[in-house]
């Protein structure tokens, strides 16, 4: 069995780590990893390969600083050139990026069967790109991975019980790779306070909107006042931060980190604050809970079970549920499989029919 995994951003490349070790356990499969180059950064790219033990990409398209149009564009273009040649009989994918429609729709239009890992997830936000993005993947994949029994009950509520495709109950891979980058996490080389507040910024919704961004910005500073934050902070952000002429104080800021230095901080902060998804999770993982800087959230389990609490982007929500909300600290629940996510996946592949 050929299998062709499409990544592009940078929790990709943890969910395609843990994977592809799953993957090498297995002989009769051959893995060809092809990085679209969606989140390019040279540097962290490199270290994300180096730190995750990922195989070097067999192929690596550097499409990147693009419209979300040409972008998809292009990716579909050189992918499908690469299926072509290389003629899989699986293209595998993860998430709701663009690198994740691109793959689905050169696969799907060659009748090369697709494989999407993290299916059924809705923020039932349609002025998001990613939710547009995963849920035309849903539709055109052969096999849906769900993490979780709400993704699958999203399908079911879209008709998916109607429609020519195999929904498994996988787990979610990104707490595997948890469970084993765990053991391996690397001190970012920066001072440490023994309580911390670890923040993150990045989704356009935040970052793009000034008003959100200055609300955001401005619980951070207050906050920080009296229990240190640290923020690592991708350069685009950093630059709009820097254009709008926002003031700063209280916030230890520091450039974007790999994932074993992320895993050391989230081993040791007190809470998070992000507006990522992934984060969301790995909170979770790491036992810390969670104060999400977003509306809406794919991950509805966490605030079910009162481990997370959406905050939006409102300055006084967000400061007094830091200084307030009594979060859930009992953690011995399993609400992703445990780290059974990667077994799950292999061999639902290898007993497809």
């Amino acid at each position: 069995m050929k299998i062709i995994t499409i990544i592009g951003a940078r929790p990709q490349f943890i969910k395609a780590a843990a994977l592809s070790r799953e993957i090498s356990n297995h002989n009769n499969i051959e893995e060809i990893i092809v990085h679209t180059g969606q989140h390019f950064d040279a540097n962290m790219s490199e270290i994300f390969f180096e730190q995750m033990e990922i195989p070097s990409p067999q192929y690596n398209l550097n499409i990147n600083g693009l419209g979300h149009g040409a972008m998809t564009g292009q990716m579909l273009e050189k992918i499908e050139e690469v299926l072509i040649k290389e003629k899989p009989d699986w293209v595998l994918i993860y998430g709701d990026t663009n690198s994740t429609i691109a793959g689905a729709l050169a696969a799907k239009k060659l009748h090369i069967k697709v494989a999407h890992v993290e299916a059924g997830l809705r923020s039932f936000n349609m002025k998001m790109p990613e939710e547009v993005n995963r849920i035309l993947t849903d539709r055109i994949s052969d096999i849906l991975f769900c993490p979780t029994e709400t993704a699958i009950d999203n399908l079911q509520k879209e008709g998916y019980d109607n429609i020519d495709c195999k929904i498994v109950k996988s787990g979610d891979i990104m707490q595997d790779a948890a469970i084993f980058y765990s053991k391996k996490e690397q001190n970012p080389n920066i001072e440490i306070p023994k309580e911390f507040i670890l923040a993150t910024i990045h989704r356009a919704e935040n970052t793009d909107d000034i008003n959100r961004l200055g609300a955001i910005l401005g619980a951070l500073n207050e906050i920080g006042e009296k229990t240190p934050v640290i923020l690592p902070l991708h350069p685009r952000t950093a630059k709009i931060i820097q254009d709008s002429d926002f003031v700063i104080k209280n916030l230890t800021i520091i450039d974007p980190v790999g994932y074993l230095e992320m895993v050391y901080m989230l081993k040791r902060c007190k809470l998070v604050m992000t507006d990522s998804g992934g984060l969301q999770k790995e909170a979770f993982f790491f036992t810390k809970p969670c104060l999400t800087m977003r509306d809406e959230t794919e991950w509805v389990e966490l605030i079910e079970n009162n481990f997370n609490i959406l905050v939006g982007a409102n300055k006084e929500i967000i400061i007094n549920t830091n200084n307030n909300y009594k979060f859930n600290t009992n953690f011995n629940v399993d609400l992703y499989g445990n780290g059974s996510a990667a077994k799950s996946i292999v061999n639902s592949l290898i007993n497809y029919n």
